[in-house]
């Protein structure tokens, strides 16, 4: 009785492999482009950063708080925030009664924006 073979070897199924590795590393690096994502993301993140800051600043401003800054503006929430280069991030808005919300647009020179709600806290 002839006995046939079915299947692969291995040494088939692990070159098979290795030329899909190959494939995938040198090919996937041009089909995804992750860089405007991130640089969205980061936009988004100085955004948070600045409503955050702006509602702290608020309420320390309310309690008394000597360390509390005045913001009437919307460019003053940006400085609101440390760590964050003006060069890169810019903010964008109108003037803020003290108490008043109002949505300022925080773009990056690196491609993105996101919208900061700054609270108003006046002298």
């Amino acid at each position: 009785m002839r006995s046939t073979q079915k299947g692969f070897t291995l040494i088939e199924l692990v070159v098979v492999i290795v030329i899909l590795g190959i494939l995938a590393a040198t090919a996937l690096p041009k089909f995804i482009d992750l860089s405007g994502e991130a640089s969205q993301a980061a936009t988004e993140g100085v955004a948070g950063a600045v409503s955050s800051a702006s509602s702290i600043n608020y309420a320390a401003k309310k309690a008394g708080n000597s360390g509390a800054v005045v913001v009437d503006d919307c460019a003053d929430g940006l400085g609101l925030v440390s760590g964050v280069d003006a060069a890169v991030y810019s903010i964008a808005g109108g003037a803020i009664g003290d108490g008043a919300t109002v949505s300022c647009t925080v773009t990056s020179t690196e491609g993105g924006s996101a919208t900061a709600y700054v609270i108003g806290a006046g002298s």
